[in-house]
C-alpha cells in the first residue's frame, strides 16, 4: 500500500446572557492565544483545505471495514504517520478485531487536565465498495465510502494541528485522542480503551460528522445490539415433523412479541439480520436475529433489556437465549451546557454560526455523556448520508471546521463543571 501524504507535509444549547459580551471575551481569549487572529487562522485553514480534501479521499481509498483486523491495522498506521508529523506520540493498543490507537499532543499547560476526542476508524462498507463506487470529487462534494463517517473527521483534527504546527503553536493542554476500530459495532473492546482516558479529563469531544444543517451534537440515544437465538429440534420435515421443534417458528414468535416490547414509550426496534434453518425438508434446528435498539431514556434502556432477558421459548423443547453484544448508554441533554456556549463564542469569532441538537444515532461519546463529562460530539466534516450510497462531505465547509477546532484546542476552556478547572 502506497504511503499517502500528512496534512502537515502540505504547506484550519442556549445562547448566553449577553451574546455581544460574550463573542467579546472570546476574542479578547482567542487573540491572547494566538496573536492575529481571527484572520490569520481562517486564512491559513482555508491554505491547508486542499490538502486535507486530498488526505480525507487518500484515507477512504485504504477500506477499512468492522472485523477486518489487516486493513484496519494498515489505516491505523497510516493515521499514526499523519498525527505523527503534527508533534504526536502514538501507540497501537491491541484489539481482537483490529488495533486501536492513542495519540497524545503535549500541552502549553501540562498541569491542566487532558481533552479527550474520540474517533473510530473502521466503516459499515465491505472490502470491494471502492470497485462500484469510488471516492469522487464533484459539486463541491466528496463523496466515497466513509469519507463523512469518519474519515473527513480525521483528516481535519489532523489539518488543525498542522495549523497550530505551522503557526509554532502547541495546544493550550493536553491533548489525547482515541481512534477506535470497532465503533460501527458497537465499541464492545474499544468501549474500555475510551473508557479508561476519561479518568480527569476536562471535557470530551467527538469526531463523528455534525447535523447536516452543521449543528454540533449535545446528546444522543442510547443504544444495544442483541443477539437472539432459538434452539429447536431437527427433524425430517415429512416423515417426522411432529418429532421435530422449529426453531425458525419459535423465532419468528419471538420477534412478534420482542416488536411489542419495543413499542414502549422511548424505545425503537430495528431487526438487522436474521438467519437460520438448513434445508425445506429439515426442521430448522437453530435460528437466530440480530437486533438493534436505540432508547431515550436510561430508563426505557433498562426496562426493555430487562424485558429481553426474560423472554421464554412458546414451544415445548425449545430454548431462547438472549445475548447483549453492545450496549451505549443514553447521553440527556444537558441544561446550560457551558461547553456548547464556549464553542458558539469561538465559532462567532471566526465568523461562523454555529449552534447544537440532540442526535438520534449513538457513537462513543454516549459514555461520557451519560457520565456528566462536558461533552460534545459532531466536529468531523459537515456533510450527509452516513451508512448510505449518497455519503458525501461539503468541501466548502473544510476550511471552517478546520479553523475552529484548532482554535478550540489553542484556546483555554473555561470552567466547565466544579470540579474541573481550566
Amino acid at each position: 500500500m502506497a504511503a499517502k501524504t500528512p496534512v502537515a507535509k502540505a504547506v484550519v444549547a442556549k445562547p448566553a446572557a449577553d451574546p455581544a459580551a460574550t463573542v467579546a471575551g472570546a476574542a479578547a481569549t482567542v487573540t491572547t492565544a494566538l496573536p492575529g487572529v481571527p484572520q490569520a487562522l481562517s486564512a491559513r485553514a482555508r491554505t491547508l483545505a486542499g490538502a486535507v480534501r486530498r488526505r480525507c479521499a487518500d484515507l477512504a481509498r485504504i477500506e477499512s471495514p468492522s472485523g477486518d483486523a489487516p486493513r484496519l491495522d494498515a489505516l491505523a498506521e497510516e493515521l499514526a504517520a499523519g498525527f505523527r508529523s503534527t508533534g504526536a506520540t502514538a501507540r497501537r493498543e491491541p484489539g481482537p478485531a483490529g488495533d486501536h490507537l492513542v495519540l497524545e499532543w503535549e500541552g502549553r499547560d501540562e498541569s491542566l487536565p487532558h481533552l479527550l476526542i474520540v474517533g473510530h476508524h473502521d466503516t459499515v462498507w465491505p472490502v470491494g465498495t471502492l470497485t462500484d463506487w469510488p471516492v469522487t470529487e464533484q459539486d463541491g462534494r466528496l463523496t466515497g465510502p466513509g469519507v463523512v463517517d469518519m474519515k473527513g473527521g480525521l483528516a481535519i483534527l489532523e489539518g488543525a494541528l498542522a495549523l497550530l504546527a505551522d503557526l509554532g503553536e502547541r495546544p493550550h493542554r493536553t491533548v489525547r485522542l482515541v481512534v477506535v476500530s470497532d465503533e460501527e459495532v458497537g465499541s464492545p473492546d474499544g468501549r474500555l480503551l475510551v473508557e479508561r482516558q476519561l479518568r480527569g479529563a476536562a471535557a470530551v469531544l467527538g469526531l463523528e460528522p455534525p447535523h447536516p444543517d452543521g449543528r454540533l451534537k449535545t446528546a444522543r440515544r442510547g443504544s444495544t445490539r442483541v443477539r437472539l437465538t432459538v434452539t429447536g429440534r431437527e427433524a425430517h420435515a415429512g416423515n417426522d415433523a411432529q418429532d421435530g421443534v422449529s426453531a425458525v417458528d419459535e423465532l419468528v414468535d419471538q420477534l412478534v412479541l420482542v416488536r411489542d416490547l419495543a413499542g414502549q414509550p422511548g424505545t425503537e426496534l430495528n431487526a438487522g439480520r436474521i438467519s437460520g434453518g438448513s434445508r425445506a425438508n429439515v426442521i430448522a434446528g437453530r435460528a437466530e436475529a440480530e437486533l438493534g435498539l436505540r432508547f431515550a431514556t436510561v430508563e426505557a434502556q433498562r426496562r426493555t433489556l430487562d424485558n429481553l432477558a426474560r423472554l421464554t421459548a412458546l414451544r415445548p423443547g425449545a430454548r431462547v437465549r438472549t445475548e447483549v453484544l453492545s450496549s451505549r448508554p443514553a447521553w440527556p441533554e444537558r441544561t446550560g451546557n457551558p461547553l456548547l456556549r464556549h464553542v458558539r463564542s469561538l465559532a462567532a469569532v471566526l465568523g461562523q454560526h454555529l449552534d447544537g441538537a440532540p442526535a438520534g444515532g449513538a457513537g462513543d461519546t454516549n459514555l461520557p455523556g451519560s457520565r456528566g463529562l462536558p461533552t460534545l460530539d459532531g466536529f468531523g466534516a459537515v456533510g450527509a448520508g452516513a451508512h448510505a450510497r449518497h455519503e458525501y462531505i461539503r468541501l466548502d465547509q473544510i476550511a471552517p471546521r478546520i479553523a475552529l477546532l484548532a482554535a478550540l484546542l489553542a484556546v483555554p476552556l473555561p470552567r466547565l463543571r466544579d470540579r474541573a478547572e481550566g
